[in-house]
């Protein structure tokens, strides 16, 4: 109520309400984190309540995640509920889920409104559940302030793996177009390239990308023997190589050269023969397929990936943010693509969940709720399975040690700029 007996506005209780629930679950987990029994047993923080799927090839059920006041998980309690101390914070119910939060492997921060032209602001994402991005090409000064490397993240803001500038030939993409500025490095030659990949290395680069891409006007791409040197070179260094390759020639090129991953799903449609040798290589991919949907080349690679999948190519979720139809955070619709594609619903999660967190520089991620390891957990309002949009609006997430309560709807920004 007002001060003069009228009915407090509901978006202004809402507000209040939120932010006294968002304090009271602070104070919880300081409290409990001061506390230890004589014995040193495992302080227990944070239970996150309702049907719960651990990842991996795991089934959802009704049940109790515990965590510490540290973030780890301490129990996983399945099936009836038990007797819980009390003074443990719990959140969550019958209808709520509790998963692994989700990896993006595929962003360019550049193009983040969190972000400013300098590179300072917050990295977008963790409040939609998003706990990891790799950031598939920006200029070295700008991966050098986003990467998390082996340090907890600032608050509010997921784990950042970077490449770096994209690795292309003299006058080739991305140079022509997006990445005019600073976000392309020129290969001259084997040598050269050799050259470049240990200077970026030595920079600390979580792995390394490079541009086969003609487009429609016959760009210069990197020739045979300069990729391979390229990925002998990263190889060497502890490093993988992502390949930017759409058409069937320069996936040919790039499995040919031995690069560990495909930036995107390819947008030409690929033989028989040319899967089945991506899938014994043992390259993975990654999705996006929702930007091309938008730019309208989404048919052909929607048709490659449900192939891809049948043959038994792993896909890890992606969205290349920054791209056409594109937006911070979680985005429902490539789930979508990813479960249309033949993995189902539940395939789908695992693919941006445990799949993702696997993808090359990606560190301190698992994709798993597991027993006596840090939690990337994320509280649910309802069923992703039923509807993914859930992930627009989660309850809450606990990663890195922290527990974040989401108190306001997610707005999104007006589209960016096509890169």
């Amino acid at each position: 109520m007002t001060e003069g007996g009228e009915p407090e506005p509901a978006a202004s209780l809402r507000r209040r309400l939120g932010t006294r629930l968002l304090r009271r679950a602070h104070r919880g987990l300081d409290a409990v984190s001061a506390r230890r029994s004589s014995a040193g047993a495992p302080t227990r923080g944070l239970a996150l309540t309702g049907t719960v799927w651990t990842g991996g090839d795991s089934e959802p059920e009704a049940g109790v995640v515990v965590f510490d006041g540290a973030g780890i998980v301490r129990a996983i309690h399945l099936g009836e509920r038990p007797s819980l101390p009390h003074e443990l914070l719990v959140l969550g119910g019958v209808n709520h889920w509790v998963v692994p939060g989700i990896v993006d492997a595929h962003v360019h921060l550049g193009f983040d409104p969190g972000l400013d032209e300098g590179g300072s602001g917050t990295v977008s994402g963790l409040r939609t559940g998003l706990v990891g991005v790799r950031d598939l090409g920006a200029p070295l000064r700008l991966a050098g302030i986003w990467q998390t490397g082996r340090h907890k993240p600032p608050r509010d803001t997921p784990f950042v793996a970077a490449a770096g500038p994209v690795l292309t030939a003299p006058g080739g993409y991305p140079a022509q177009s997006w990445g005019a500025s600073g976000y392309a490095e020129f290969l001259t030659g084997p040598a050269q390239a050799r050259s470049l990949v240990q200077r970026l290395a030595a920079d600390g680069v979580d792995l390394i990308k490079i541009a086969l891409e003609p487009g429609s006007v016959g760009w210069p791409v990197p020739t045979p023997d300069v990729v391979a040197a390229v990925v002998q070179t990263a190889h060497n260094l502890g490093l993988s190589v992502v390949a930017h390759a759409l058409t069937q020639d320069m996936v040919r090129r790039a499995v040919e050269a031995g690069v560990d991953e495909l930036a995107h799903t390819p947008t030409e449609r690929l033989s028989e023969a040319l899967i089945e040798r991506i899938a014994a290589s043992g390259l993975s991919i990654t999705s996006t397929l929702q930007t091309f949907f938008s730019g309208g080349a989404g048919r052909e690679a929607a048709a490659n990936a449900t192939d891809l999948v049948a043959a038994g190519v792993r896909i890890h979720y992606g969205t290349d943010l920054g791209n056409t139809g594109t937006h911070p955070g979680v985005d429902p619709r490539e789930l979508d693509r990813l479960a249309d594609a033949g993995l189902g619903r539940l395939g789908a999660l695992r693919a941006a969940t445990e799949w993702s967190s696997a993808a090359a520089g990606i560190r301190s991620r698992s994709g798993l709720i597991r027993v006596g390891q840090p939690a990337t957990a994320v509280l649910l309002p309802s069923s992703p399975l039923t509807e993914p949009g859930a992930w627009r609006t989660p309850s809450a997430i606990c990663s890195d040690g922290r527990l974040t309560v989401v108190t306001a709807p997610l707005r999104l920004p007006a589209e960016r700029p096509t890169t």
